[in-house]
Order: C-alpha cells, then sequence, then structure tokens
C-alpha cells in the first residue's frame, strides 16, 4: 500500500523562505556603505575647502564701526564667470539697530559696457541656504551655478552684487527673515559694488530677490530712500517672496516645512528679539537637533526634514502664530508694502510648495489696494527652486525698461488665479 504523500514542511528560517530578501538587504547595505563613505568624503573635502577660505572671512582685528559699504577685503573669485568675473568681496553692514557688523558677498563685472559707464548695477538676494558657513554663496566651490543666468545680466553691461547676509559666512547670526538686517546688507553690498574700482559702477540700480530674498527685496526697496539716498533705486523684482509670513507660517504648520524653516527661524529670531525663547515652542526632538539642522544646507536639511516628517517627529509644540510674541514677530516681518512711486514686479509659480501661491496672492491683493505700481507673472509647473531660472528672460526685459526709465505697466486690473490667503486671527 502506497504512502500518502505529505507536503514538505516550509522551513521557518526567514530567508530560506524569501531567498531574494538576502540580496536585496545585501544591496541595500552596500549603498549604504558607499552613501555613507561618500557623504564623509565630501564633508572632509568641504572643511579642507572651507579652511583654507576661513582667512579671508575672519574679521577678528577689523575695526568694526566705518563706512556702511566699505569694502574691506577683495579677491578673484576663482572661477569662469561666462561674459564677465567675480569678485568674493568682506564688506561693512548694519544690523537693523544700527550696530556695524560685516556681510560677505560677491561682485560680477561685465567685460562690455553695453549699459554705458558707469554701469548700473543689479542686487541680488538669494533665498533660503541654511546657516552652515559652507551653505553662504560666496562660499561655494562653484558660485555661479545656482545663478547660471547672471550671465545674461552682464551681457547687458550691468554689474552684479550678491550679499551673502551678514552672519552667513562670516562671524555672527545670520538675520534670517529679518527684514531690516538683511535690507541692510543689499542696499549695502550695492553701494560696495560702487565702491569697486574696477567695477565702475554707478548708483542707479534695481533689485532682484527670490523667497528669503524676495522678503529681503521688498524690505530693502522700502528702505531705499532713507536708508541710501545717494543710490537711485528703478525698480524692484519679488519672485516667490516670503512676503505673508502669517498664513505662510500658519498654512505649512504641521509639514515637513516646520523641519526646514522652523530651526532657521529658532535661531535667528530669538537673536534679533530678547523676548523669544525657542525653548517654549519646540518639542523635545525639535530643541535637541534645530542648531544642528539650522547649519545643514538646504538639500540636506530638507531630506532630514521630510524624514523627520514621515517618521511622525513634530518640530514645533504648537502653531507660531498662537504665541504672542512670535506672532508679532510674524507680523512685523512680513514684507512692507512699497509705494505707487516704486516700480515692482512679483513673480510666483501656481505649483510652488514652499511659499504658497495663495500667499503671494494675498500679497498682490494688498498692495494692488494700497496702490503699489506692481506687475505680477504666474508660471506654470515651475518648482520652487526654478522660478527664478525660468523668468530670468523676463526679469531681464523688466529691469531693462526701468533702466530705460519706461513706465511700469501694472497688472493689479487682472483677476488673481487663486483665491487670496485668509490672515488669522490673532
Amino acid at each position: 500500500m502506497a504512502r500518502p504523500r505529505t507536503k514538505p514542511k516550509k522551513s521557518k528560517h526567514f530567508f530560506a523562505r524569501h531567498r531574494y530578501f538576502k540580496y536585496f538587504l545585501l544591496v541595500f547595505l552596500a549603498l549604504l556603505l558607499v552613501i555613507t563613505v561618500w557623504t564623509a568624503v565630501v564633508e572632509v573635502r568641504s572643511s579642507i575647502a572651507q579652511s583654507k577660505l576661513q582667512p579671508f572671512y575672519n574679521t577678528q582685528g577689523l575695526k568694526l564701526n566705518g563706512v556702511p559699504g566699505q569694502v574691506v577685503r577683495q579677491e578673484p573669485l576663482g572661477v569662469n564667470v561666462p561674459g564677465g568675473t567675480g569678485v568674493r568681496i568682506l564688506y561693512r553692514t548694519q544690523r537693523a539697530d544700527g550696530s556695524y557688523t560685516f556681510s560677505s558677498g560677491m561682485v560680477f563685472i561685465p567685460d562690455n559696457a553695453n549699459a554705458g559707464l558707469p554701469r548700473p548695477v543689479v542686487a541680488w538676494a538669494h533665498g533660503t541656504l541654511g546657516m552652515g558657513s559652507a551653505c553662504a554663496p560666496s562660499r561655494t566651490s562653484d558660485p555661479v551655478a545656482s545663478i547660471a543666468w547672471v550671465s545674461s545680466l552682464l551681457a547687458k553691461g550691468w554689474v552684479v552684487s550678491a550679499t551673502d547676509y551678514a552672519g552667513f559666512g562670516t562671524a555672527g547670526t545670520q538675520g534670517y527673515l529679518v527684514g531690516g538686517d538683511e535690507a541692510h546688507d543689499v542696499l549695502n553690498s550695492v553701494r560696495a559694488a560702487h565702491n569697486l574700482s574696477q567695477a565702475q559702477a554707478g548708483t542707479t540700480y534695481a533689485i532682484w530677490g527670490h523667497s528669503q530674498g524676495g522678503n529681503s527685496a521688498l524690505f530693502s526697496a522700502s528702505q531705499a530712500k532713507s536708508y541710501a539716498p545717494e543710490l537711485q533705486l528703478v525698480g524692484t523684482v519679488a519672485s516667490a517672496p516670503a512676503a505673508e509670513l502669517v498664513p505662510l507660517l500658519d498654512e505649512q504648520y504641521g509639514t515637513a516645512a516646520d523641519w526646514v524653516i522652523g530651526p532657521l527661524v529658532a535661531v535667528s529670531w530669538p537673536s534679533a528679539d530678547a523676548n523669544l525663547n525657542a525653548h517654549n515652542i519646540l518639542t523635545a526632538d525639535g530643541y535637541s537637533n534645530y542648531h544642528k539642522i539650522a547649519n545643514h544646507c538646504i538639500v540636506r536639511a530638507t531630506i532630514a526634514g521630510v524624514i523627520r516628517s514621515v517618521l511622525g517627529q513634530k518640530f514645533f509644540t504648537t502653531n507660531l502664530i498662537n504665541v504672542p510674541a512670535w506672532r508679532a514677530m510674524a507680523d512685523a516681518q512680513s514684507a512692507p508694502i512699497l509705494a505707487p512711486t516704486q516700480p515692482l514686479f512679483v513673480i510666483e509659480s501656481k505649483t510652488d510648495q514652499v511659499v504658497l501661491p495663495n500667499t503671494t496672492a494675498l500679497y498682490i491683493q494688498t498692495a494692488c489696494r494700497n496702490g503699489s505700481n506692481l506687475a505680477s507673472l504666474w508660471l506654470n509647473n515651475v518648482a520652487h527652486q526654478n522660478i527664478p531660472a525660468a523668468s530670468s528672460g523676463n526679469v531681464v526685459n523688466w529691469i531693462s525698461d526701468r533702466f530705460a526709465h519706461k513706465q511700469n505697466v501694472s497688472s493689479c486690473a487682472q483677476p488673481l488665479p487663486f483665491v487670496p490667503a485668509a490672515v488669522p486671527r490673532a
């Protein structure tokens, strides 16, 4: 009699039952090892490069007080700049309270005189990059890579000044989204360009800022006449400006943005206002990591923020705008409305996930209702960080018209593509 067939017993060993898993695990571990080694190598190389650069940025022994915009140190940028040359500079500037400090930055000089001499200046105000010294534009290995469009400005015969902002690459704390601090840095970068004899820069200038720099640009324009009356501002471009901070912080609360922007605000704002205490608004995870994350460059900080958000870690214990002292700071650092005599060009992408389009719509609506001389451009399907490159042609044309003293064509009568954000009640 035949013995009944029995089903073979399943192995209890996990790898025996999932024979491909061990190969996947090995590949994953190997990839992780490669990433770890690569990151370590990059950090070592960056550390060596930053050590070589540090003497230029060291302000110890330099007289603090002096003329704002005075260039105290300069050297060739040392990279190829299509259509011109680049100069790394260290110049005097001031905080919002008038105290003196130093900012680093760059000045790009065209190799032509297409705009005539003295040359007009375009002041560039960069967006959020982090707070670590290695993240400062003038300290990166290829400062031109992120502003490739600078060649189109140089082709017009314009000098370009590009501040790092005080405390970013230099000693101190960057005044991140502290409008008065950053406005002085931008305006003094124009003075610094004018003070570089080889630039042959005049006193006529325009401002272009993006994101954090869009906020800086609007503050700079609002203070231009009172702070730098010897300069002639012809127009301001604000692309994806972090203008309406209260609704922006409110709508981004609880997202990965808390872990990216939150650390920068938690470091910067208490430094500018002694009434603010980061310990009171941060979770245990947030408080133990915010200084470290703030010093990451923006890509690394964003990755860390997304991972922590996915893992369910919260940065803030509560929404900032519900805390009176922090709400007051957000109100104070929201961008000012420019006077009707100041031409303004606001650019935004309809798919911006960082500076939310409805908050930009709110700023445009408010500015138009208050008589601002405002033109706007809404881009389709452009990521936040790509807005300057995608709109550079429009910006060059708009600034060209301002230097030619042509009338700005307002778009305030056009309907907005978004319902403007609502401002939460205090």
